[in-house]
């Protein structure tokens, strides 16, 4: 069942240690199916070398499991909330990458202090209120604060991506890090400056009207 899916969902699960966004077997990517509304997800615990399109897990927006031998990622509840709310999510990630996490540890949104913040996220990466893990209280603060970008860092926790494609969430995650990890430095320095808001929804809308092949 849904083998482009399952192959997709994959791929992009193991763009995550390739990326340095993950360490042993945290982290996750999620893809859902437009046609069935079944969610495609990371099998829990399982070692990244070691899994094969074969163990992604098929679920249904309830979390019943449609397919897999194995148990879906303990963060399933949470992808499944922000499924169920937001009808616009195809693809979702969850990482730990050190300098983003590092903001979310200190409940510190990451402004619009470059170019490639303005382009990927259209503005601030903002900061979700801490939340208990293993039910659905993550999923509704992120659905409550992301807002219209694609990335949130939730306190005390982690990054969460989202996209319109498995692909375009792996994408934010790895942007939401690269920009973190830039931030970071540039403040050990001095105090940069945030980009006026009317240039940041000039930047963010030439970027995605325009950037790459059409």
């Amino acid at each position: 069942m849904l083998k482009k899916l399952r192959q997709l969902v994959y791929e992009g699960n193991i763009m995550l240690p390739k990326a340095g966004l993950i360490t042993w077997t945290s982290g996750n990517v999620s893809g859902r199916d437009p046609e069935t509304g079944h969610v495609v997800i990371k099998p829990s615990g399982v070692r990244y070398e070691a899994m094969s399109p074969e163990d992604m897990i098929v679920v249904d927006l309830d979390g019943n499991i449609i397919e897999g031998q194995l148990k879906p990622s303990v963060d399933a509840a949470t992808h499944l909330y922000v499924y169920r709310q937001r009808p616009d999510v195809m693809g979702l990630v969850h990482t730990h990458s050190t300098f983003a996490t590092a903001f979310a540890a200190l409940g510190k949104p990451i402004p619009v202090y470059l170019t490639a913040i303005a382009d990927e996220f259209g503005g601030p990466i903002p900061v979700g209120a801490y939340a208990k893990i293993g039910g659905e209280e993550i999923g509704e603060e992120i659905v409550r604060s992301i807002g219209s970008s694609r990335a949130i860092l939730m306190r005390n926790h982690g990054v969460f991506t989202v996209g319109p494609d498995v692909m375009s969430a792996v994408k934010a995650a790895v942007m939401c890090e690269d920009v973190a990890r830039t931030v970071y430095y540039a403040l050990q320095m001095g105090q940069p400056d945030v980009i006026p808001a009317e240039e940041v929804a000039r930047a963010h809308q030439r970027y995605m009207e325009k950037y790459g092949q059409r």
